[in-house]
């Protein structure tokens, strides 16, 4: 694959067999709850002065390797109350600027359950290549950590010798492959 000069041309709509959207949890203090949401839909615009970034998520994309009652629950009022509120949302609030040894900050609105709020996320940018089918593709992995309570998910249940079952922190991963327009 070919590298392209500049990583600030064009727009991209990203690749949703090729890209992820990731949270992770502590549960009942001793491992990490993991799951992941289906159904990316994401765009990024080079701007003069960085990128714009526009990602929705439906919440009803949540995938879970529990039973069916935990992928219940976490759509139910107690999480993401997805009735009411099928979308996650991320927005830019100012141009990201890919740095030239790869990372990128981004600076955004992130809203669920009606609850917007500003998030920083740290990552990486790929520069955009060709690839062998004539396209052009570029990636972005971005990290975050929020705390659950702030967005109104606020369930809990106490341990028997004390402490809490699922931690306030989730972070949050986003993987997009992204391909030009």
């Amino acid at each position: 694959m070919t590298t392209i000069a500049s990583p600030l041309a064009g727009t991209y709509t990203v690749d949703p067999d090729h890209s992820s959207f990731g949270f992770a949890v502590r549960h009942m203090g001793i491992s990490t709850f993991r799951g992941a949401f289906s159904g990316v839909s994401a765009r990024v615009e080079a701007a003069t002065d960085g990128l714009i970034i526009d990602g929705v998520v439906p919440v009803a994309g949540i995938g879970v390797t529990s039973p069916v009652d935990l992928r219940d629950h976490l759509l139910s009022a107690d999480f993401f109350d997805a009735e009411r509120h099928p979308q996650i949302r991320f927005t830019t609030t100012e141009p990201a600027v890919p740095q030239p040894d790869g990372t990128i900050e981004v600076r955004g609105t992130l809203t669920m359950r009606n609850v917007s709020r500003e998030v920083v996320a740290m990552g990486t940018w790929t520069a955009p290549v060709k690839d062998p089918f004539g396209g052009v593709r570029a990636a972005i992995a971005l990290r975050t950590v929020i705390d659950r309570r702030d967005y109104g998910m606020t369930w809990q249940m106490p341990l028997p010798k004390g402490g809490d079952a699922l931690g306030t922190a989730v972070e949050i991963s986003v993987h997009l492959e992204l391909l030009a327009d």
